[in-house]
């Protein structure tokens, strides 16, 4: 930790009172950090917590990578995590577990990944930069060095994906464990999901004609593709000393649920925003369990897991006006499902800087500047307490909960960024003291390297009026 003394630093005249009064009692209780800081803080605020939720207030933001990735380093090595669950999709997310943990792709025709940029070339979709981006290589190639020392290929430690935007790719992998598993169920898959036709190659556009088009749906279909799956597993069998079975037959139902759920996904998107967001982030908490019992089946206990995905996603939504109006989150189902003991949520956030972002769906990554956070905002809060980066305890801090004084505004940037929009597109309210147990401020933050660098994205210097001129 930093030995930076907080007891010096100004006062800002513009400060309302109470907000004067709320950042001195913050900057009391604030844990400064240096930015090669090993973050022995962090890790003595997780405790025993088994599963760790690790945010991020952007999908481009270099410092929230590096970050997670450091803190992930140590709970692997130091105690004892079992695997890597992030916002990603099931399939690619798989390749890249197998990479890692030095696996053999399950069929014999297939090629094993030689290098890290090989393995996430799975993430082929928009926004490939969340995955793709230097960042990610350096943390997997650490892992896979980690793993390389474990004799045991079930002890070693993977990386999942949460998602489940992978409709086409999990159909077919599912058709191909069957085809070397029970040729019969194969063919049976195979019907099944011909169900979609060629729609599954545009789920969206199978969602609207479910919705507006008089298409019955192929609910039917992947429900019974996915109770088969389920029954044939419970009726297996696995031989004792192959727990590499046990595993692919666990990858293949996980692909049959990630079809069943993106089926509902995607038809329920034209009801309402709250409808597909509720299923998404449900689809995240059932995987998230899946994990964790399965990857314990060889421990004679929970797998311990940390998890890398926005905040919006990881604090809890019960204290975000989205919660109000209908939506729940993971980290809301995390808390609800475990002992409060065993999970540690931590928000991260910045006031301003630089990200990684497109301007629309599907456009290229751009290089652009993030605006100075609002006034009235929790960004602007920290930003105000004048320390360049800074661990917040929250959990049983009675007064950090008092000093943040309950609802402000929150930023929150996802893979699209319209800063001419600023406070309508990426801001909302929350009480962020009942979000995270504790949340990590970096003043000014750089944005994500990804590996394929567009036209759109190169260094650029600050507007003239920047960060003044709003």
């Amino acid at each position: 930790m930093s030995d930076i003394s907080t007891t010096s630093l100004p006062v800002n005249p513009t400060l309302s009172s109470a907000d004067q009064a709320s950042v001195e009692a913050l900057r009391r209780y604030a844990i400064p950090l240096q930015t090669d800081d090993p973050l022995d803080a962090v890790l003595n605020l997780v405790g025993d917590a088994s599963i760790v939720l690790l945010g991020e207030a952007s999908h481009g933001t270099r410092e929230f990578y590096a970050m997670r990735a450091q803190i992930s380093k140590r709970l692997v090595s130091e105690r004892g995590f079992d695997a890597i669950a992030v916002e990603a999709d099931w399939p690619a997310a798989l390749r890249v577990s197998r990479f890692v943990q030095d696996a053999r792709p399950f069929s014999s025709t297939e090629q094993a990944d030689r290098t890290v940029e090989q393995a996430l070339a799975g993430f082929e979709r928009f926004p490939q930069w969340m995955w793709r981006n230097t960042e990610v290589v350096a943390f997997l190639e650490w892992l896979r060095e980690h793993n390389g020392v474990i004799a045991e290929r079930e002890q070693r430690v993977g990386f999942f994906g949460l998602d489940l935007y992978s409709l086409r790719e999990s159909m077919d992998a599912v058709v191909h464990y069957l085809e070397k598993t029970d040729p019969e169920a194969a063919k049976r898959a195979r019907e099944r999901y011909a169900c979609f036709d060629h729609m599954a190659e545009d789920p969206q556009a199978y969602g609207y004609a479910t919705t507006f088009g008089g298409n019955k749906g192929c609910e039917a279909a992947v429900v019974q593709q996915l109770v088969e799956l389920t029954a044939a597993a419970a009726r297996r069998n696995p031989v004792k000393g192959q727990p590499e079975l046990v595993d692919e037959s666990f990858y293949a139902h996980q692909n049959a649920r990630v079809a069943r759920n993106a089926e509902t996904y995607y038809r329920s998107m034209f009801q309402g925003r709250d409808e597909s967001w509720n299923v998404r982030d449900t689809h995240m908490a059932e995987t998230l369990s899946a994990l964790r019992e399965h990857g314990g089946r060889h421990k004679g206990r929970a797998a311990k897991l940390i998890v890398w995905a926005h905040n919006s996603h990881l604090g809890d939504a019960r204290a975000t006006e989205m919660g109000e109006q209908g939506q729940l989150n993971l980290g809301e189902l995390v808390r609800q499902g475990f002992p409060v003991e065993d999970t540690f949520l931590l928000g991260f956030s910045t006031h301003a800087g630089s990200v990684t972002a497109a301007s629309d769906w599907d456009a290229p990554a751009e290089l652009k500047q993030v605006k100075p956070s609002l006034p009235g905002s929790f960004e602007r809060l920290f930003h105000d307490m004048g320390l360049p980066r800074f661990l917040l305890p929250i959990r049983g801090q009675k007064t950090v909960t008092t000093a943040l004084n309950g609802r402000r505004l929150e930023r929150a940037i996802g893979v699209i960024y319209q800063p001419e929009s600023e406070r309508l597109s990426h801001y909302f309210h929350a009480d962020l003291a009942r979000q995270f147990d504790a949340v990590i401020h970096v003043d000014q933050t750089t944005a994500l390297p990804p590996l394929e660098r567009t036209p759109s994205w190169h260094d650029v210097a600050p507007p003239e009026t920047w960060p003044s001129g709003l």
